[in-house]
């Protein structure tokens, strides 16, 4: 029987009873209509996962009992960072849920000259709460004790400069690019993690990939068809993970 996974905010640690926060309280009572007895497995973002039983569900708060601790760390020794340029919707949710799944470490929303969607501050905020729910989701799913950290979105010139490449000191970067050579099957283990860059809907532009390059970062091409952002993402991660990481 396959146990209910729920992340919860605060750190389990070496307690025995726990009151879950809001969002796992509305996951636990009104998604998953768990009822009192019922078992589940919670994690917390510290690579446990624990074995609990409810106690009690209430109108705002849901008290279990922990049962068991088990270290658990499925996180990939790769750690890459998607700096995935912001599209529209259901293809950003795609991105963020699969790159989750996939392993990723962190992921950087970036802003580009041809991303469609536009935000304001309050907009980005929601928007990064709201990426962070799904990939809170894509963990519950798949296994993962470690949410990815998901940064606030980003310009292309900030996530280029001096302060924000400290971020990815030593990491091999790479960014899509079809006129590249270089192929996923030439890389060699870094260093330290991978940074990898992709575009929005309709790619950088000639004056951001130049920009990109002159960063540091490495063309890599994915073969000889242009693919949708979301199809890059996905493709180029399975395929860095295949080379150089745990699949």
């Amino acid at each position: 029987m396959r146990l209910n996974r729920v992340h919860v905010e605060t750190r389990v640690g070496d307690s025995d009873q726990l009151s879950l926060d809001g969002g796992a309280t509305n996951h636990v009572a009104r998604v998953l209509r768990l009822r009192v007895g019922q078992p589940l497995v919670l994690f917390d973002d510290s690579g446990s996962e624990y074995d609990a039983e409810i106690q009690a569900v209430m109108r705002d708060s849901v008290r279990v009992r922990i049962t068991g601790r088990r270290e658990m760390d499925r996180e990939s020794p790769l750690a890459i960072t998607l700096a995935q340029g912001v599209s529209r919707g259901e293809r950003m949710d795609l991105v963020v849920q699969k790159a989750t799944e996939l392993g990723v470490r962190r992921i950087v929303p970036v802003m580009m000259e041809r991303t469609v969607v536009k935000l304001d501050d309050a907009q980005a905020t929601k928007r990064q709460r709201h990426w962070r729910a799904v990939a809170v989701a894509a963990c519950e799913q798949c296994g993962r004790n470690r949410v990815p950290e998901i940064t606030p979105p980003v310009v292309l010139d900030d996530l280029l400069s001096g302060s924000a490449k400290d971020a990815h000191a030593g990491n091999l970067r790479l960014v899509l690019d079809p006129g590249s050579n270089l192929k996923v099957r030439d890389l060699a283990p870094p260093g330290a993690g991978v940074t990898l860059l992709i575009g929005p809907e309709g790619g950088l532009s000639d004056e951001e990939l130049a920009a990109a390059l002159e960063a540091g970062y490495h063309g890599l091409q994915l073969g000889p068809r242009i693919l949708r952002t979301e199809t890059a993402a996905l493709a180029a991660l399975t395929a860095i993970q295949l080379r150089l990481g745990d699949l």
